[in-house]
C-alpha cells in the first residue's frame, strides 16, 4: 500500500497508474523522435524512450524505483533545449518514468501528451487535437483505475494547465467520463 494524497493505493494500481502512463507518453513520443526544422532536435536521442521503457520495466519487476526514477529524469533532461511537441513529448516520458517514484506523476504524463498533441496540431485545430488525445487516454484506462484517474483529472486540472477540461463531454468542460 502507499500512501496518496491523504488516501491508500494498491501496489497493484500503483502498477498499473505506471503502465498507463507509459502509454500516454509513447502515444506522442514520436513527436519527440521525429522533431525536424524549427527546434533543435535529437532523432538518436534514446532517453524518453528509455523512460518509458524503464517504467513497464518497473512494473514488471525487472528495475528498482530509482533507476526508473532516473530514467524518468534523464528524458527531462533531453526535453530542457526544446520547443513546443518535442519538449512535452519528452516530459510526458519523464513523468512516465517518475510514477514509479511517485504515482500522482500520472496525470503529469498524460497532461504533458495532450500539450504535445496540441502544439504539433495545426493552428485552429489545437483545442480539437487536445481532446481527442484526452479522449484516447481515456479509452486506454483499465477499469480498476479508471474513477481515481478521472477523480485526479477533476481535482487536479487546474494545475496540469486544465487540459482535461476541454473533454467534450456531452455534460460540460469539467464533466469527466
Amino acid at each position: 500500500m502507499t500512501i496518496r494524497r491523504g488516501g491508500t493505493l494498491t501496489d497493484t494500481d500503483h502498477r498499473l497508474l505506471a503502465l498507463w502512463a507509459a502509454s500516454c507518453a509513447e502515444h506522442v513520443l514520436g513527436l519527440f523522435e521525429s522533431a525536424r526544422g524549427r527546434v533543435p532536435a535529437r532523432p538518436g536521442d534514446p532517453r524518453p524512450r528509455q523512460a518509458i521503457e524503464h517504467a513497464r520495466a518497473w512494473v514488471r519487476g525487472e528495475v528498482k524505483m530509482m533507476q526508473t526514477r532516473a530514467a524518468g529524469g534523464h528524458a527531462m533532461g533531453a526535453a530542457r533545449d526544446l520547443q513546443g511537441a518535442a519538449r512535452h513529448a519528452a516530459y510526458a516520458a519523464g513523468q512516465a518514468g517518475a510514477v514509479a517514484h511517485v504515482a500522482a506523476h500520472e496525470l503529469g504524463a498524460a497532461a504533458y501528451a495532450i500539450k504535445a498533441a496540441r502544439a504539433a496540431a495545426p493552428e485552429g485545430l489545437r483545442e480539437a487535437a487536445g481532446r481527442l488525445e484526452c479522449q484516447w487516454q481515456r479509452d486506454q484506462l483499465p477499469e480498476s483505475i479508471r474513477e481515481l484517474v478521472l477523480d485526479d483529472q477533476r481535482l487536479r486540472n487546474e494545475i496540469c494547465w486544465s487540459v482535461f477540461e476541454a473533454s467534450g463531454d456531452e455534460n460540460g468542460p469539467q464533466a469527466v467520463r
